[in-house]
């Protein structure tokens, strides 16, 4: 597929700029002729590569479900609402991707299969409400419902980030003072002592981690840059990864925090699947593989063998010991009451708000963290300049 951008003249004489997505030259000239313009100049770009495509950040999903939502409910049919809603996008990828889905549902092809095209780009779990609301008839409520769906990942997305502001900013002050007192302060107090073996043992190994610092900074450099590439490498490593997961939800402290997060974004996702008419094994799957966690992954295939084998949903997930008990509660609950999907909904409102205060407290966690290192680190400092501080006073003192 290929974009074609243009500067044509319309029916009416005026000139107008646009793009149209088609296969050859010969496909985009048709494609002009048949919205009646006249192409004065055009330009010709690649474009469906996946892999060189960017994928929507749920800001943009959100408000694109929503204006989706809007243009169905009020009766428009879904080609002229992408039609439009390819005009409105923002930014040239983003109109070049609904533009070819527009074309392609033009053309007859459904709307789920013409985002599969761009997988990757748009979220499997998008696609697929998409195909359950083309099956039930229901897209505008589904698209509604994806708006909403986006809209809160977007706020629990912000609220992380902005939460960690503080944090991080703090972080890089500790490293930024602790290295300026190694190289700018420590350095100044060598001269107080007539040579090294006159130093303590530990004024002597700061004062020879001061020097290392200052002659070979390109070596510690070179180690933390090789650090952080292996360390990314071996996360990668299906074994590693199984075993940082595992250690994300069951560490002392932090742990139940950070299920409380996967709880809200797993309750969620499965009352809008289940809600929707997908199988609950289905439900399962994309629930799970959303939180991006592959030791819920995996305890996560035997919860869908035991489910279609006939067990319960809550006992199943009671036994993989990952979500708290009130959670596997509300589910038994709702399936008792055979209103799973609705229980489910109100859980997720619940859970969002724990997931707000869950990360307030870990980043509460976080902060006097980064107060004690950097209180070590002058700590060590004071501890190794006394002696040399306490040796010149006395010396003054006997002048």
């Amino acid at each position: 597929m290929k974009s074609f951008s243009y500067i044509a003249e319309s029916a009416a004489g005026k000139q107008q700029k646009g793009t149209i997505n088609a296969e050859d030259e010969r496909e985009f000239q048709a494609k002009a002729r048949e919205k009646g313009l006249r192409i004065l100049s055009y330009e010709e770009k690649e474009i469906g590569k996946k892999q060189t495509l960017k994928k929507f950040k749920t800001k943009d999903l959100a408000f694109n479900c929503r204006q989706l939502a809007a243009m169905l409910t009020s009766g428009l049919t879904l080609v002229k609402a992408l039609d439009i809603l390819s005009k409105e996008q923002p930014n040239e990828q983003a109109k070049q991707i609904w533009q070819s889905v527009y074309e392609n549902v033009q053309k007859g092809e459904s709307f789920s299969s013409s985002m599969e095209m761009y997988r990757g780009v748009f979220p499997e779990f998008l696609i697929s409400m998409v195909s359950a609301g083309e099956s039930s008839g229901s897209l505008d409520v589904i698209m509604q419902r994806m708006s909403d769906h986006y809209a809160k990942e977007n706020k629990l997305n912000n609220t992380i980030k902005g939460a960690m502001t503080y944090p991080i900013v703090l972080m890089v002050l500790c490293i930024a003072i602790v290295i300026g007192m190694f190289t700018f302060i420590m350095p100044t107090f060598a001269g107080l002592f007539e040579s090294p073996d006159d130093m303590p043992a530990l004024t002597r190994v700061m004062m020879g981690f001061s020097h290392s610092l200052t002659a070979y900074w390109y070596v510690y450099i070179i180690v933390i840059v090789g650090l952080v590439f292996a360390g990314l490498y071996f996360f990668k490593l299906p074994g590693t990864r199984l075993k940082w997961d595992k250690f994300i939800i069951k560490g002392p402290g932090f742990g139940p925090l950070v299920v409380k997060i996967y709880t809200a974004r797993f309750a969620r996702t499965l009352s809008s699947l289940y809600s929707s008419g997908i199988p609950m094994v289905e439900c399962l799957k994309r629930s799970s593989s959303i939180l991006g966690n592959r030791y819920i992954d995996e305890c996560f295939e035997n919860v869908i063998d035991e489910v279609k084998q006939g067990e319960t949903l809550s006992a199943s997930i009671t036994r993989t010991e990952i979500f708290d008990s009130m959670f596997c509660s509300i589910i038994y609950v709702g399936e008792e009451a055979g209103a799973l999907d609705t229980i489910l909904g109100k859980t997720a409102e619940y859970y969002d708000e724990e997931a707000d205060s869950a990360v307030a407290r870990l980043v509460g966690m976080l902060e006097p963290l980064m107060i004690i290192i950097m209180g070590i680190a002058v700590g060590l400092v004071v501890a190794s300049v006394l002696p040399a501080l306490y040796g010149s006073m006395e010396g003054i003192a006997n002048d």
